[in-house]
C-alpha cells in the first residue's frame, strides 16, 4: 500500500487501510481466550499465575489469560540477558543495526494485526492504533540508521605531543549490560519498542515489562524479535505488576540501566533507586505533562479549535501529550469556545473497533472512577461544565468504559490545574495579559509539550519563553500531540524527564552508552 501513515497523515485514508485493520481484527478476534507466556532466554516460560484481560470496550470480553511475573520470573529474565550480554555487545555495529531493520520489516507486515491488539486492550480508535504500530516500525529504522550513521560514536582523538614516541588517543562509547525497558499501557508499543530498539542497537540487552492493563502488544513485540532472529537472551519479555515484578527489576543486582516511562511518584523512585546501591546506575525516565496552550487574539480560531480537541480528547487525553491546560486572549474566548463545542459535540463515542467511532473507553475501572471523582472536584471548586462530565455506561455506553469529553472553565486558584488526569479534561482560562498568560502556563512542575496558537510574529515569543520539551506552534493536527520519529524529537523539561535528552533525537542513543578513553602507546 502506497498510503504511509503517520499522525499528520492519518485523517484522510484510504479505504483499503479500514479493509485490512477489520480483517485484522478477525484474526485476532479468533484467539480470544488464549494464553499467552512469557519470553525468557529465547524460549516461552509459563508463570506460576495468570490474569484474564478484559477490554475496556466490553468487560464481558476475555482477551486472553496474560502472565504474571514474580521475583523468580525477573531473576530468570536478567540472568538470561547478563549472560547473553557479552555476544551480543561483541557483535559489529553492522550485524545488530540488520536485525533491528529485519525486526521492523516483520512488524511492517504485522502492522495490522498489531493495532488490532492495541485497539482491543487499550481502547483507541484504529487510527491511533495503527499510528502508534507504524510509529514502533520507524523507531527501530531510525535508531539502526542514527547508530551506523554515527560509526557508533566512537571518535579518534589527537596523538599526545609526546616526542619519541606515538601516543594514540580514542573516545569509544561502550554499552551498560542488562537493560530494563517499563512501558505504560498507553502506548505500550512503541514507548516499549522505542527504547527496547535504542538498548538494542547499542550493545545492550534488554528484559522488557509491560503494563498490566496491556500485556498483548508486548508478547507481540517479543514474537517479532524471536522471528527475526534476535540471539536468545539479548530480549526477554516479561508481564506483571508494578508493585512485584517492576520492584524486582528495579533492585535486581543486574540491572545495569533502566527506561521508564509512566507517573512521576513511580519515576522518581525508580530514579532514587538506581542513584543508591554500590554505584548510581542511569535511569531514563519519561513522567508525564500538564500541558499547556495559549491562544491569543491573532490565532487562527479554526485551526486552533481543530489542534485543541485533537490534543484534549484524542486516545480519551490519555497520553503524556494531552493538552489539559487552555489559556484563551478574552477578546477570541467566547468565539474560541463555540468552536471548540462545535468540535467536541461531533466526536463520535463508543466501540473503538468501529470506523464511526472517534472516542473509545478509559483504559481500565479506576480511570472510569477517576474521571466520576474529578467532575465532582471540578464542580466543588467552582468551574463551569461547558460541556461533558458523564460517564456513559449507564445511558446506553454497554459494559465498556466511556466517558464524555469535557471542557471547563475555572478560576486559575482551581487545584486541579496543577494535577495530571490523563483523561479527557481540559480546563480553559481567559486572560488579558499575554506575559500573564505565559506565566501561568508555565506555573507546573512539569513540562512535556506546550501549544500556541497566535500571529506569525508572536512564534519566537512563545518560543523563547515556555518552559516545556516539545512546542507546536500554529498546528491544526494536534496543540500539543503528534511527534514522529525523524521528525519531531519528544521528551520533556523538569518534573517531565530525568535527562533532557528527547526521544528519537540526535541525543538519544548515547544514553545507554557510558564513554571510555583509549590511550595506546607505541
Amino acid at each position: 500500500m502506497s498510503f504511509r501513515l503517520t499522525y499528520a497523515t492519518m485523517f484522510n485514508p484510504p479505504a483499503e487501510m479500514h479493509v485490512q485493520f477489520e480483517d485484522a481484527l478477525a484474526r485476532l478476534e479468533a484467539r480470544f481466550g488464549q494464553r499467552h507466556p512469557l519470553f525468557v532466554n529465547g524460549a516461552d516460560r509459563a508463570p506460576a499465575h495468570w490474569s484474564a484481560k478484559r477490554t475496556p470496550i466490553d468487560t464481558d470480553v476475555i482477551l486472553g489469560e496474560f502472565p504474571l511475573a514474580d521475583a523468580g520470573d525477573v531473576d530468570a529474565a536478567m540472568q538470561a540477558a547478563h549472560a547473553a550480554y557479552p555476544k551480543w555487545r561483541a557483535l559489529p555495529v553492522a550485524q545488530r543495526a540488520a536485525l533491528l531493520r529485519k525486526a521492523g520489516d516483520l512488524m511492517q507486515q504485522r502492522v495490522y494485526d498489531i493495532a488490532a491488539a492495541l485497539t482491543l486492550e487499550v481502547g483507541k480508535n484504529r487510527m491511533e492504533a495503527l499510528g502508534e504500530a507504524q510509529e514502533t516500525v520507524d523507531f527501530f529504522h531510525h535508531y539502526a540508521d542514527d547508530f551506523e550513521r554515527h560509526a557508533g560514536f566512537e571518535k579518534p582523538l589527537p596523538d599526545d605531543p609526546i616526542e619519541g614516541m606515538a601516543s594514540h588517543n580514542r573516545s569509544v562509547m561502550r554499552p551498560y549490560g542488562a537493560w530494563v525497558v517499563i512501558a505504560p499501557f498507553n502506548f505500550p508499543f512503541a514507548l516499549a519498542g522505542g527504547p527496547v530498539a535504542a538498548a538494542l542497537v547499542t550493545g545492550n540487552t534488554v528484559v522488557f515489562k509491560s503494563a498490566t492493563d496491556t500485556p498483548w502488544s508486548g508478547r507481540l513485540l517479543a514474537e517479532v524479535l524471536r522471528d527475526a532472529g534476535f540471539p536468545a537472551g539479548t530480549f526477554n519479555y516479561l508481564s506483571g505488576s508494578g508493585s512485584e515484578a517492576g520492584d524486582a527489576l528495579a533492585k535486581h543486582p543486574l540491572t545495569a540501566g533502566i527506561t521508564f516511562t509512566g507517573s512521576v511518584p513511580v519515576g522518581r523512585n525508580l530514579m532514587q533507586q538506581m542513584a543508591g546501591g554500590a554505584y548510581p546506575r542511569p535511569c531514563i525516565a519519561e513522567m508525564g505533562g500538564k500541558n499547556p496552550c495559549i491562544v491569543t487574539e491573532h490565532a487562527d480560531l479554526d485551526r486552533a479549535a481543530a489542534g485543541i480537541a485533537r490534543s484534549a480528547f484524542g486516545m480519551g487525553g490519555q497520553k503524556c501529550s494531552a493538552l489539559s491546560r487552555l489559556y484563551v486572549h478574552e477578546s477570541v474566548a467566547d468565539a474560541l469556545v463555540g468552536k471548540l463545542l462545535q468540535q467536541i459535540d461531533a466526536i463520535r463515542i463508543g466501540d473503538a473497533r468501529k470506523r464511526e467511532h472517534w472516542l473509545g473507553p478509559v483504559v481500565n475501572a479506576s480511570a472510569y472512577a477517576n474521571y466520576a471523582r474529578y467532575v465532582l472536584d471540578l464542580e466543588a471548586g467552582g468551574a463551569r461544565l461547558l460541556r461533558g462530565g458523564k460517564q456513559l455506561r449507564e445511558n446506553g455506553g454497554g459494559k465498556g468504559y466511556y466517558v464524555e469529553p469535557v471542557l471547563a472553565e475555572a478560576d486559575v486558584s482551581h487545584p486541579l490545574w496543577k494535577q495530571e488526569m490523563f483523561l479527557p479534561i481540559v480546563m480553559l482560562h481567559r486572560y488579558r495579559d499575554r506575559d500573564d498568560a505565559m506565566r501561568l502556563a508555565n506555573d507546573t512542575d512539569m513540562g512535556l509539550t506546550a501549544g500556541f496558537y497566535g500571529g506569525a510574529d508572536e512564534v519566537p515569543w512563545f518560543q523563547d519563553h515556555i518552559e516545556a520539551g516539545v512546542t507546536y506552534a500554529n498546528r491544526p493536527q494536534g496543540a500539543t500531540t503528534g511527534a514522529w520519529p525523524g521528525y519531531q524529537p519528544f521528551g520533556g523539561w523538569k518534573g517531565s524527564g530525568s535527562t533532557g535528552k528527547a526521544i528519537a533525537s540526535f541525543y538519544y542513543l548515547q544514553q545507554y552508552l557510558r564513554e571510555q578513553s583509549r590511550t595506546v602507546v607505541e
